[in-house]
């Protein structure tokens, strides 16, 4: 039985559970132990109490009608209502100690995931989600050096909170302030991958060479400043569930009418999950709630960083009732994969993640069929299968035998196996798989008055042809931008060939981007080559805001606002020398692409791969306050003594 003492009179148990960690929720208040009525329980309530027993807080579940066995006795909480980042269950609010209208039929229960052998917490910043980085080692709060720290160390610890690690951001210099006592980590190498920044590479606990002007932080992409915030309740698993918002201090439903998947997309975005897949879900799919209903006619665009910034009735106006409460889910349930141990990008051991797990998959009747499945998940194209751990044995749980693809399911969770964790294997027998990539796909801009803006002409199968602006939408011209590294946000979209006409190839027609995709060919179109146009109706963006020539873009960065630095010089691309590199020059490169300066970080030694062709800058030295790069003291354009190894970059904050 799982038990923690928060304070001399108050302290959670879980009571009935087939092992540690699930089980009735029970509380003990003014020295009696109770249970919790199951009235608007949900896993933001699970979340708090699995924190509470120190284990894992995302992908807790929570149970109903007494899943776990009757309690006896009292019932001391009722109409729970946690935001999920409480650290006690005390602090949710609910209707009063002892103020109930349930029997113990009714008794709430939760699920919790993997014990956590170290703590993280975030500190100093502005919002929940970003902060200094402290770590609970042997009772003591300490902080990590910056020595070594990237986005892949922010991605463990933004997981470890329970945040989507994708849009993690590491964060030196001590940005969020410096803390105080012990430094407890020194270079950090995670992978990213890692469920604890415990299992990362690091020189040891408590041995550093730093101060605390080097404490590390991370900003972990999901937070806004809006007073709006929002959750889903009721949905089996972490990423779907009922919609509810919070404004002026209390939680309420969404009205489901006019809700669709755009709408589904913003709410995914806020709670930081990727916006590819989201599914909307009507008439209370997953059941109906019981705090007022705060929004009806939702209609967003899909690009919206906030629920609060798409039309509705007003808040509180409506004329539904719970049995039309909105849903989402926003990932594809069950299962996510990705390839481990290979030599390249497209090829390894094959590993799944299903219920906050990652485990491979055995290779009995793996076959090219579902190496197929596994490699269009991936974005990849033609595949090969492999067996008998031809990537190297993994670790942890085998999570999938005797996979049986036929090889046009859209995800291996879709074909027929033994069961997850059934299995007849060991690690000996992992499988794996190399893919084959899929057809490049290159944009460029034409005919513009200035960089950063022209009509767009892409690269696809050995030919260049223009895009027909049916449908074309700022959402369309923020993925052009993203793919030629532009900040995205300030995107303008343009039709009737206003950057002149194109002549050749039609390539595209009626796309219809979300924004959100890393490439212009992840977006919806009719085919490629299929067109109702001429090239009067060529389709334009502008990246950047008319004015001074933009002379910088970012190259090879894994999100928005990083990448290696290059320069437009005397009608040329080149690159940018890392030799007297640091963050005031990062600075100006940030504010240049219109992302925030505060908090921008020098990277160097080819970080975001190396360039080619020319190096046009070397011995950079701004103070961090100019307009552009060119008014930055610098060597002679051209005159360097370094390799493209040395290629400098950066990384932006939004």
């Amino acid at each position: 039985m799982d038990s923690i003492r928060i304070s001399e009179d108050f302290e959670v148990r879980l009571v009935g559970g087939a092992r540690a960690g699930e089980g009735r929720v029970e509380v003990l208040h003014n020295g009696e132990w109770g249970t919790v009525c199951d009235h608007a329980w949900g896993d933001m309530d699970a979340r708090v109490v699995c924190r509470m027993l120190v284990y894992k807080r995302i992908g807790s579940v929570s149970f109903f009608h007494a899943y776990f066995g009757q309690g006896t006795g009292t019932i001391l909480m009722n109409n729970v209502v946690c935001s999920g980042h409480e650290t006690s269950i005390k602090d949710c609010s609910h209707n009063g100690w002892w103020t109930h209208n349930c029997d113990h039929s009714e008794d709430a229960g939760v699920r919790c995931l993997r014990f956590l052998a170290v703590d993280v917490r975030l500190v100093g910043g502005s919002n929940a989600g970003e902060g200094r980085v402290e770590v609970f080692h042997n009772g003591e709060w300490g902080t990590v050096c910056e020595d070594g720290w990237d986005n892949d160390d922010a991605r463990v610890v933004c997981r470890m909170l329970g945040y989507n690690p994708s849009d993690s951001v590491s964060i030196t210099g001590a940005h969020f302030g410096q803390g105080t006592g012990s430094i407890h980590l020194d270079n950090v190498v995670c992978s990213g991958s890692e469920d604890s920044i415990k299992d990362c590479i690091h020189n040891g606990w408590g041995s550093h060479d730093c101060d605390h002007s080097e404490d590390a932080s991370v900003s972990c992409g999901t937070t806004t400043t809006t007073l709006v915030k929002v959750r889903l309740v009721g949905g089996p698993h972490s990423g779907e569930g009922r919609v509810e918002v919070y404004h002026n201090g209390r939680w309420g439903t969404v009205c489901d009418d006019g809700w669709d998947d755009n709408d589904a997309r913003v709410v995914c975005r806020m709670l930081g999950y990727k916006s590819n897949y989201p599914v909307s879900s009507n008439s209370n799919y997953f059941g109906r709630g019981n705090v007022p209903i705060l929004m009806d006619n939702v209609a967003c665009s899909g690009g919206e960083a906030s629920i609060q910034d798409c039309g509705h009735n007003g808040w509180g106006s409506h004329n539904c009732d719970h049995s039309k409460d909105a849903g989402v889910r926003c990932v594809e349930a069950g299962s996510v994969v990705k390839l481990v141990g290979g030599s390249r990008a497209g090829e390894g051991r094959v590993e799944v993640y299903h219920y906050d797990e990652w485990g491979t998959v055995c290779d009995n009747g793996w076959d090219d069929n579902d190496a197929r499945v596994v490699c269009r998940m991936l974005g990849y194209k033609g595949s090969v299968s492999y067996s008998g751990a031809h990537f190297g044995r993994g670790t942890g749980p085998i999570l999938m035998d005797n996979v049986a693809c036929s090889g046009s399911e859209s995800s291996i969770k879709d074909c027929g196996h033994s069961g997850w964790w059934t299995h007849r294997c060991d690690h000996s027998k992992d499988a794996g798989v190399r893919c084959v990539a899929a057809t490049p796909v290159e944009v460029r801009l034409v005919g513009g008055s200035h960089v950063g803006e022209g009509r767009v002409e892409v690269f696809y199968n050995g030919g260049r042809g223009t895009v027909c602006d049916n449908g074309w939408d700022k959402n369309d011209a923020r993925v052009v931008c993203r793919m030629l590294g532009y900040n995205p946000s300030n995107s303008i979209s343009f039709s009737g060939a206003q950057f002149g006409q194109g002549t050749g190839s039609i390539l595209m027609d009626n796309v219809a981007c979300s924004g959100s995709e890393t490439s212009i060919k992840d977006c919806k179109h009719r085919g490629w080559g299929t067109h109702s146009c001429d090239h009067s109706k060529d389709a334009g963006v502008r990246c950047v805001v008319a004015g001074p020539v933009a002379v910088v873009r970012l190259m090879g960065g894994k999100r928005d606002g990083e990448g290696r630095v290059e320069v437009l010089h005397n009608g040329e691309w080149g690159t940018v020398c890392d030799d007297g590199w640091d963050d005031d020059d990062a600075r100006v490169v940030c504010r240049m692409l219109g992302y925030n300066h505060r908090g921008a970080t020098a990277v160097r030694s080819a970080k975001f791969g190396r360039g080619s062709g020319s190096i046009h800058m070397e011995q950079v030295a701004c103070t961090g306050r100019e307009r552009f790069l060119k008014d930055c003291l610098h060597g002679k354009w051209g005159a360097h003594d370094c390799t493209h190894s040395e290629d400098a970059g950066v990384r932006c904050l939004p």
